[in-house]
């Protein structure tokens, strides 16, 4: 019996009553694996085997036992299967499942309470009587000591349980809170990313907008630049018009005038090298104004694209904004969640007051129960020595209650502080939480400003594109009217050309008609000198 236990029996009486229940106190080692096969026997002193038991209960462990700790626990052994009062002594036995001994517990015996100086009268009102008469119970004083301590300790057990249940309920709201604050912290910090990136998009966006403003800039320079352009050509086209006009009255001339028609033709020579020439300039400059208008058109391409760029960067821009309300929504839901946490906390606050009252209470009963011990001393000398040990066990169940209240007020003071730095560090987040809130306010307001100056500046980029479009559309149109014109021109170049070879066939025709005429003329001289000198035509 000497060696180690692995499982320790406490507070086991020199005696018990079998009238009434026995609990059996033990606590069990962190060296000792419980299993559901353990099992407490009450034995009598001398036994030789496990099976020689008297009664026996299953060692039930508490709630929420671990193995490989330390823990109290507690069994009944029923009045019914308690032996009958003698001199004979039993101890109780913790076997395990295997059927190993894992302690044995002091000697003890079951003897019946002594005649009426043990006795104690108590008075209970009658129930169902009209006159209310009460009724004399006459029970054992040790008996109703027992009932008594037992009630004691059931309810210091109560309380202990009580506490190690808001000791735990304290932990997780700890670890909850931590838990909310670590994802609260992460929340901050990624709005807070997210807010340096809208920073930099808008700061892009500006830069983009810059450019944007400096092309369009430029293409107003190139629009004034084909006005420019097309004022000359129409000044090139009424020249044309008015050579081609002139060109008409010299034909009409070279048809009226037969005599000047070598003059003329050398005239028209020279008109028609010049109207090549000027064909030639023509036909560059048509060239230079197809290749800017193809310009233009590229560079009108690019700004649809940077302008599609803008748009899609301005869609992600309107989805981060989204994600940041979503984000301070979830930071306010878990907000409310620890402010309802704390009411919770306050909640079981209370309920910890509520228990160091019943507390109080039963510290009452105890000084109580310990006058009636010291009075007992006094009047029995036979059980001096059970009387003493109950008083130890008061004392020690005044200590324990007195130290349960101790911790009870530390936790209290504890909690307290946890709460008010739990108030501190919600106020610190409800404030940067308005500053989040003032700082996305001020931020939508930027980026509703932003969408209002891109659609202006849409409208104007659609306006510019429609002046561009009408522009292009009337030089194409005058380019158009350009090439039909010189298109006349060809025609009626070739009709001239033509129209000089029929002249050139008929100055021949002439010609050889007044050589046949000067012929004739010649021949009738030789041969009729007198007749042409009377007729000289």
């Amino acid at each position: 019996m000497e060696k180690a236990w692995r499982v320790e029996f406490r507070n086991v009486g020199s005696s018990y009553f079998p009238q009434s229940r026995v609990e059996c106190h033990y606590s069990i080692s962190s060296q000792h694996t419980w299993a559901n096969h353990d099992w407490v026997g009450l034995f009598k002193v001398g036994w030789l085997s496990v099976k020689d038991y008297h009664t026996f209960v299953w060692a039930l462990a508490p709630a929420g036992y671990q193995e490989g700790t330390d823990v109290n626990c507690c069994v009944h052994f029923q009045a019914s299967y308690l032996p009958k009062p003698s001199s004979q002594q039993y101890q109780f036995v913790y076997v395990d499942g295997k059927g190993e001994v894992c302690s044995a517990s002091p000697q003890f015996t079951f003897s019946a309470p002594k005649p009426l100086e043990d006795l104690v009268t108590l008075e209970e009102g009658a129930h169902g009587e009209e006159g209310g008469t009460d009724m004399l119970l006459v029970v054992p004083r040790a008996e109703l000591l027992q009932s008594r301590l037992q009630e004691c300790l059931r309810e210091r057990a109560e309380l202990i349980h009580a506490r190690e249940g808001a000791e735990r309920m304290k932990q997780r709201e700890k670890e909850k809170y931590g838990k909310a604050r670590e994802a609260w912290d992460r929340g901050s910090e990624q709005l807070e990313r997210n807010i340096s990136e809208l920073k930099e998009e808008l700061r892009e966006s500006r830069d983009r907008m810059e450019e944007m403003e400096r092309r369009q800039e430029q293409v107003e320079a190139s629009g004034e630049a084909l006005a420019q352009e097309k004022s000359s050509i129409l000044a090139k086209k009424a020249a044309s018009k008015q050579r081609i006009r002139e060109l008409e009255d010299d034909i009409k001339a070279l048809t009226l005038k037969a005599v000047e028609r070598e003059t003329e033709l050398e005239r028209m020579k020279e008109r028609d090298k010049k109207q090549a020439v000027q064909m030639m300039e023509d036909e560059k400059e048509r060239k230079v104004l197809q290749l800017k208008l193809e310009q233009t058109e590229g560079e009108l391409r690019s700004l649809s694209a940077e302008f599609q760029g803008l748009r899609s960067s301005l869609a992600q821009r309107d989805t981060h904004a989204l994600q940041l309300r979503d984000t301070i929504t979830t930071l306010t839901h878990r907000l409310n969640m620890a402010q309802r946490k704390e009411a919770e906390s306050e909640a079981s606050l209370a309920e910890m007051w509520g228990l160091r009252e019943r507390q109080g209470a039963r510290e009452r009963g105890a000084e109580g129960l310990k006058e009636e011990l010291c009075a007992l001393v006094a009047q029995r000398d036979q059980g001096q020595t059970e009387l003493h040990q109950a008083r130890l066990q008061a004392a020690q169940l005044t200590l324990q209650l007195a130290d349960a209240s101790l911790t009870l007020r530390e936790g209290r003071a504890h909690w307290a502080q946890e709460r008010q730095s739990l108030q501190r560090t919600t106020s610190k987040d409800r404030e940067r939480l308005e500053k989040l809130n003032g700082e996305m306010q001020r931020i939508e307001e930027k980026l509703q400003e932003e969408r209002m100056e891109r659609e202006k500046v849409e409208v104007e980029l659609g306006r510019e594109k429609d002046c561009n479009r009408v522009q292009l559309s009337e030089t194409r149109r005058e380019l158009q009217e350009l090439k039909a014109s010189l298109r006349v021109a060809q025609k009626e170049k070739e009709q001239l050309l033509l129209e000089k070879q029929d002249l050139m066939e008929y100055m021949r025709q002439v010609e050889q008609r007044m050589e046949a005429v000067a012929d004739a003329k010649w021949s009738a001289a030789v041969f009729a000198p007198t007749s042409e000198r009377t007729h000289p035509h």
